[in-house]
């Protein structure tokens, strides 16, 4: 009996070994990876960071913005009237895109489809 105790002892004290092993291993090789992703310069270019969002006058709401032909009543009341106008609507925007010969092409992707403008950096 003394031996099988000796061996849960044993085998309790290697798990403990190998949970402080497999921490220190992941403490390292994330301190290793924040230091590279330091020391390369890439921390500087994370525009994601609360500190690196553009500032208020980079941001151009007038480019940025979506202009619709249509929208819905912000009411959310829905009639009939509203309705058929919404139809009428989805109709028009149907038609533009069964307008498209090869749905599945890059063209349809392509900046000048998409409404998307190069604004050029002063």
């Amino acid at each position: 009996m003394d031996n099988d105790a000796e061996k849960k002892q044993s085998g309790a004290r290697n798990i403990i070994i190998m949970g402080v092993v497999a921490i220190l291993v992941a403490l390292s090789t994330t301190g290793i990876s924040l230091a590279i992703y330091h020391n390369s310069g890439d921390i500087y270019l994370d525009r994601s960071r609360p500190g690196f969002l553009p500032d208020k006058d980079e941001i151009d709401d007038d480019a940025n913005t979506v202009k619709l032909d249509y929208e819905l009543e912000k009411s959310g009341v829905i009639t009939s009237e509203i309705l058929d106008e919404y139809l009428e609507n989805f109709a028009i925007e149907e038609e533009k895109m069964q307008a498209y010969k090869e749905p599945f092409s890059e063209g349809v992707l392509s900046d000048a489809s998409l409404g998307i403008e190069y604004i050029e950096a002063e």
